[in-house]
């Protein structure tokens, strides 16, 4: 598999920021919903959001680099098979998500911050708290992070179903294209 995108389909980076971003976002969602249920008393209690406040920077890296990775090596283009309106909710959806992925990760900062401390990145760095007022902004922020981690679920949900559409139904090489296989019917 090649390194960057071509015409016909996606290389091996784009495929790789992908496919793990879209399981560190599930593994954060679902670590998120464990988390809340947590007593003060339990052993994770302080544990758990410690790694997914550490995971959430990390995740925010990388979505920096998948945008940054996006402008050096540009996506393939739609396939000559699809319709404009096929063309136009993909770009939609693929803003939206990102949209939404970035408020995640910038809510959850200001969750983590609200106290006035740096968040502690696995024992390796700090990002210190910018903003900080501690019982509104985090009640705020965690309304926030919570709605937009649904609607990135519910979004991404809908994002691979229409892979699997594509794929089952229309027999296009979408779903292809993204796994890093060639596709015949690529170009606008």
């Amino acid at each position: 598999m090649q390194f960057r995108n071509s015409p016909a389909r996606y290389g091996f980076i784009s495929v790789t920021l992908h496919w793990l971003v879209a399981i560190v976002v599930y593994g954060m969602f679902a670590l998120g919903l464990w988390m809340v249920t947590l007593s003060y008393y339990d052993g994770w209690y302080h544990q758990a959001p410690e790694i997914h406040k550490s995971i959430g920077i990390l995740l925010m890296f990388g979505l920096v680099i998948r945008l940054l990775w996006r402008f050096i090596s540009p996506p393939p283009p739609p396939l000559k098979s699809y319709s404009t309106a096929t063309r136009i909710a993909a770009v939609v959806a693929h803003i939206v998500l990102y949209l939404l992925l970035f408020g995640i990760v910038f809510s959850g900062y200001l969750i983590s911050t609200a106290d006035g401390k740096p968040i502690n990145v696995f024992g390796l760095f700090e990002i210190p708290a910018t903003l900080a007022d501690a019982g509104s902004q985090a009640d705020l922020a965690g309304t926030i992070h919570l709605w937009l981690a649904w609607s990135v679920v519910v979004l991404s949900v809908l994002h691979g179903l229409a892979a699997f559409k594509h794929h089952f139904i229309d027999k296009d090489a979408t779903l292809k294209r993204m796994l890093g296989k060639s596709s015949p019917d690529s170009g606008a």
